[in-house]
């Protein structure tokens, strides 16, 4: 999903920051210095722990200060999915032969089983349509399965679509009695899955089903289709010549479109025309004449010595995903793009009266919830011009004082937080469709706290925040990691590392807090906690702002 954060600054010049949906894209490049990741460390308010850059953030939830364990987060399933595609050139495509000696490996000398395949096989077709498909959109699923491998890996994905929410409708009418497929059958119908015979299938499917996945036949099939699997062809083929696909089910082919030659692709001109291709192990021949938007690849298992003899070039996969989307990322219309919130509701009667318990409360659901970099922010600054800017930073300690972060103070948010101390933070919690939004005024923390905090760190982050002069100019990244090396060197001995004087934290100290939970309908809650004057003490007073907020 795309999101942009909105900056402006009101007329006492206080910087304000919402989340909202863009409408214009640019690019530009920039220098990015090195960013070193601090650890975590005991201080006078709640420390965060450094996220290192694989697996998930799962933070214990903290009432009081105290230090936290350091804990992996994702990789960048994006970043991935892009380089991917990029190289879809270069992905090794397979003749028949090669695909079915492939498979002769895998189950001989390699050790594999035929199951443990079709298992892996199954979940990567699972996993390719949830990625693509939303599952509030297309909740009903049509599976045609083969008698063979093909329809095997169509039951297996019909498990794991039912278990991811999905409502699996499963069409197989050529059963066999091997004890594998009456297996995957048995576990099918203790899940009360329906069987939907053939004769029972309507003649278009568009008005039944959401999503129609083709698992009839495989890379080993020859000849022509035989009953009832020609007519179920041309009904999908009818289907796929719809011109408006938002009026069809799209069609998700497993490893080949069943009908085509496994090498030379639609040799007819009349075969069926996927929307999505699930290749497996890796791209047939045939892949190459696939036009459809949604090409992925599964089956995470291809070992060394396959890839070795068969010179395979395959992408590599994003994180723990089964499978990776190979080929030219489709365009959308960004205006489309929209998303109908299924949340609880955020009344006053239900929050803390404090805004800083409340901050903790949804903080801590966010870490629990796995959510990657939860202390991740928006940092808004405005200069003494009025000129906003807008950059990502990280939550490292929160208590009754204010947010606090570090950076070099000869950054450009630093400059600007010198000339204007009016700055709002923005923290995104997507998965959980919440927003909280902080406005306050920003002083540095003691010069104490920073060098107990900056020697707290790693000392590969200690060397790091000394070669990183943020926001200057440089030539190369080269520059940095030359500078890094030398100062590497330099303290290979162990030696104490001085903390730089440019590099120090910052406490934002709120007036304002605003929570935010998207509602369906774009009936969103919003509770906006400001500080009020009341005999002689300052409180916060809580209004509830329904609906007029950024996503719409």
């Amino acid at each position: 999903m795309l999101t942009a954060a909105c900056k402006f600054r009101n007329k006492s010049g206080l910087a304000s920051t919402t989340r909202v949906m863009p409408f214009f894209l640019s690019t530009s490049a920039t220098v990015t210095p090195l960013c070193p990741p601090p650890s975590p460390y005991p201080s006078p308010h709640f420390r965060l722990p450094y996220l290192p850059r694989r697996g998930l953030a799962f933070l214990a939830a903290a009432a009081s200060p105290r230090t936290l364990p350091p804990t992996p987060r994702q990789a960048m399933a994006s970043l991935a999915t892009s380089t991917a595609a990029a190289a879809a050139a270069e992905v090794t495509h397979l003749s028949q032969r090669d695909a079915a000696d492939i498979d002769e490996q895998l189950m001989g000398p390699l050790g594999f089983s035929v199951d443990q395949l079709m298992e892996l096989a199954g979940l990567s077709v699972a996993t390719a349509v949830a990625e693509v498909y939303k599952l509030s959109e297309h909740t009903r699923v049509l599976i045609i399965c083969g008698p063979g491998n093909n329809g095997g890996d169509g039951l297996v994905a019909a498990r794991h679509l039912y278990h991811f929410g999905y409502k699996p409708f499963v069409c197989y009418p050529k059963r066999t009695a091997k004890p594998l497929y009456s297996g995957l059958v048995t576990q099918l119908e203790s899940l009360a899955i329906p069987f939907v015979p053939v004769e029972d299938l309507p003649q278009d499917l568009s008005g039944q089903y959401d999503i129609v996945i083709d698992a009839m036949f495989g890379f080993s099939f020859h000849g022509a289709p035989r009953p009832p699997f020609d007519d179920l062809i041309q009904m999908l083929v009818s289907l796929s010549v719809i011109g408006d696909s938002a009026k069809r089910p799209p069609i998700v082919s497993v490893d080949i479109p069943s009908g085509w030659h496994v090498e030379e692709g639609d040799v007819s001109g009349g075969g069926i025309k996927p929307d999505m291709l699930v290749s497996l192990t890796a791209p047939k021949l045939c892949a190459k004449k696939f036009t459809g938007p949604h090409h992925f690849l599964g089956g995470r298992f291809v070992p060394p010595p396959i890839s070795s003899k068969y010179g395979l070039e395959l992408p590599p996969y994003p994180g723990t995903s089964m499978c990776v989307r190979i080929g030219k990322v489709p365009s959308v219309d960004i205006s489309s793009l929209r998303e109908n919130y299924i949340s609880p509701e955020l009344l006053e009667t239900q929050v803390m009266p404090n805004p800083f318990d409340q901050f903790r409360t949804w903080f801590d659901e966010a870490v629990t919830a796995g959510l990657r970099e939860p202390n991740a922010m928006a940092l808004t600054t405005v200069n003494k011009a009025g000129k906003p800017s807008s950059r990502m930073v990280l939550l490292k300690g929160v208590d009754k004082q204010g947010f606090v972060w570090y950076t070099n103070y000869g950054s450009q948010k630093a400059h600007d937080l010198s000339e204007n101390s009016n700055a709002a933070l923005l923290f995104y919690w997507n998965e959980m469709n919440r927003q909280v939004r902080v406005e306050g005024s920003v002083q540095k923390v003691s010069e104490e706290e920073s060098e107990k905090y900056f020697h707290s760190r790693p000392r590969g982050s200690q060397l790091g925040a000394i070669v990183s002069k943020q926001s200057t100019v440089i030539s190369g990244r080269e520059v940095l990691q030359q500078a890094y090396k030398e100062l590497e060197q330099k303290y290979s001995d162990g030696s104490f590392i001085p903390k730089p004087d440019y590099w120090g934290g910052y406490r934002l100290t709120p007036n304002l807090f605003e929570f935010w939970q998207g509602q369906q309908s774009r009936l969103h809650d919003r509770l906006q906690y400001s500080q009020r004057e009341l005999g002689g003490s300052t409180e916060w007073h809580i209004q509830s702002r329904p609906n007029s907020r950024g996503r719409l």
